[in-house]
């Protein structure tokens, strides 16, 4: 029976889905794209009796996909953190949807393999902006202030790598970076030695460097909204910056804004560090939003709707 492993191209996609096949290997077709390329079962929905494995990409968004799969005697296995809506009930499909805003899919993933690789699910809670938690979970293992703080820059390298409007911009391909990964069963190995690493580091250096000279185009004493110019650079750094500025102040809502080639506007909004709710919803009510209460987006929004996100914007997080 044919494997297909489907997982989302940032980090918390890859850790999830190295930490599985780590423990349960399997020789399996990859499918994955940029961290906003979210309905990747649309590409598998005519396979017929394959085991699918998805990870980090929402169910309502791959729902028809995912029907058409268990329609065609798929056997699934989906593991997210993203809002999901209702959940088929079928023989065929085991899922493990947990949408608390301080989970990720490596660490449900972690959950599930009885923390047998739990380096790698700090990595990719740390890629998925849970500073706090991966901390936690780090100091629980006695690691060193150095060694954490090399998982942080991992999992925040590995997530830039993740973010463009398509492959092009990005450094590498996720299922190049993930084949990359996939020997070191200790992320201290991968970070000492991958040579891929090392560029994402000097392209992470560039890229924010040009970032850090970006002003908000909207602030108040709830939300800051920043616009970053139509660039390579933009998309790629786009999570990294956003992340970085929650942490400057974590009282307030963030968005940031970076238009895509064909005229829409590409959002990534963030809750508060201190009340991660909302984001979601906000997202949902614009064409092409979703995400999770503490992260979402909307991937394509049309000019003449920006003016009213930035009203709803103000609007969720109001006092």
């Amino acid at each position: 029976m044919k494997s297909i492993d489907v997982f989302n191209g940032d980090a918390d996609g890859l850790c999830a889905l190295h930490q599985l096949r780590m423990t349960e290997p399997r020789t399996a077709q990859l499918v994955t794209g940029v961290k906003r390329d979210i309905q990747l079962l649309s590409r598998i929905e005519g396979m017929h009796h394959a085991i699918v494995t998805v990870l980090d990409v929402s169910l309502d968004s791959n729902r028809q996909g995912l029907l058409a799969l268990l329609t065609n005697q798929c056997r699934v296995f989906y593991a997210d953190h993203h809002f999901a809506g209702d959940i088929p009930k079928n023989h065929n499909l085991e899922a493990h949807i947990d949408t608390h805003p301080e989970t990720c899919t490596s660490l449900i993933v972690d959950r599930l393999i009885n923390g047998k690789h739990r380096l790698w699910s700090i990595v990719g809670a740390f890629g998925d902006n849970l500073v706090q938690k991966a901390r936690q979970k780090a100091k629980a293992l006695t690691l060193a202030t150095a060694q954490i703080n090399q998982l942080q820059e991992l999992g925040e390298l590995l997530n830039y790598n993740g973010y463009g409007a398509s492959i092009a911009d990005l450094h590498f391909a996720p299922q190049i970076l993930y084949e990359a990964v996939q020997p070191f069963e200790n992320p201290f190995d991968f970070y000492h030695q991958s040579l891929m690493l090392k560029q994402l580091r000097t392209g992470f250096g560039s890229d924010m460097d040009k970032a850090r000279k970006i002003s908000p185009i909207l602030e108040t004493m709830v939300v800051r909204l920043f616009r970053l110019p139509a660039e390579s650079w933009s998309r790629r750094i786009s999570g990294v910056f956003i992340n970085t500025k929650t942490h400057e102040k974590p009282s307030k809502a963030h968005a940031l804004v970076v238009a895509n080639t064909d005229g829409t506007d590409r959002i990534s909004v963030r809750a508060p560090l201190n009340n991660k709710t909302g984001a979601d919803a906000l997202c949902r009510a614009f064409p092409t939003g979703g995400g999770r209460t503490g992260a979402a987006g909307v991937n394509a929004l049309p000019p003449d709707c920006f003016q009213n996100f930035c009203k709803a914007f103000e609007k969720a997080y109001a006092v």
